[in-house]
């Protein structure tokens, strides 16, 4: 029996504890991955990355729509436009098409846009180590991925080795992956019990105007949904 996500009225504000800069694409992992660092007693200072992505305006909407639920004042919106010029993604190129109907399993799929969370991830430290942040979260998972090779936590590891060589000696910013052995569903159960708002958030790689259910990324959140047995609210509008 599977019962419906319920719509949240807007939370009285977050945490005024630490702060803690959350990269929020406004998809289900990095929505997820906020509501645990505030429930980690953290003050996120929200972090939004426009890279020339094909659904850029629909997840840009989805980042605001989160960041106001949680009354977050804290929000930073950054474009790295060149991505599109660099090409060589899906995502960002629209002569690639996006494969339909399917999950990759073994290669790296034509969805990667490369090294992207290495340029996301030094904005973020750059940002945390201004307003006195000393930990980054990211929504990176390494059991439901896509095969992206910067989602792993050996990529986190050495990522977290450059910050250390390249901030101040006081800086000793941390990268926190919380759900980075979680599977889809038990990051839906997450989000489920810590109230997050599903229905303000977005995946599709493709469409803007309602998820095709059809790309790698609406596919994963349908099946995390599914056995988490649990509708998504998303997926469900007319």
């Amino acid at each position: 029996m599977k019962y419906a996500v319920k719509s949240y009225e807007k939370k009285g504000g977050v945490s005024r504890g630490p702060l803690a800069v959350c990269l929020l694409s406004g998809g289900v992992d990095s929505l997820v991955t906020a509501a645990i660092a505030i429930e980690d007693g953290l003050e996120p200072a929200f972090l939004h990355i426009n890279y020339g992505q094909r659904t850029e305006a629909r997840e840009l909407r989805a980042f605001n729509d989160i960041c106001d639920f949680y009354n977050s004042d804290k929000r930073l919106i950054v474009d790295l436009g060149y991505f599109k010029k660099i090409g060589g993604s899906a995502l960002t190129d629209s002569s690639i098409a996006i494969p339909k109907d399917t999950v990759s399993t073994d290669n790296i799929p034509v969805t990667y846009v490369p090294f992207r969370n290495a340029h996301m991830l030094s904005v973020a430290v750059s940002w945390a180590e201004v307003i006195g942040a000393f930990q980054i979260y990211i929504g990176a998972t390494q059991v439901d991925f896509s095969g992206y090779p910067d989602c792993r936590r050996e990529f986190f590891d050495a990522m977290e080795n450059a910050i250390r060589e390249g901030t101040r000696p006081e800086t000793n910013i941390k990268i926190v992956t919380p759900i980075i052995n979680m599977t889809k569903s038990e990051v839906v159960k997450k989000g489920l019990m810590l109230n997050a708002p599903f229905e303000l958030s977005w995946s599709c790689y493709e469409r803007e105007d309602r998820a095709c259910g059809r790309c790698e990324s609406c596919l994963l959140r349908l099946k995390g949904f599914s056995e988490a047995n649990a509708i998504d609210p998303i997926m469900e509008r007319p």
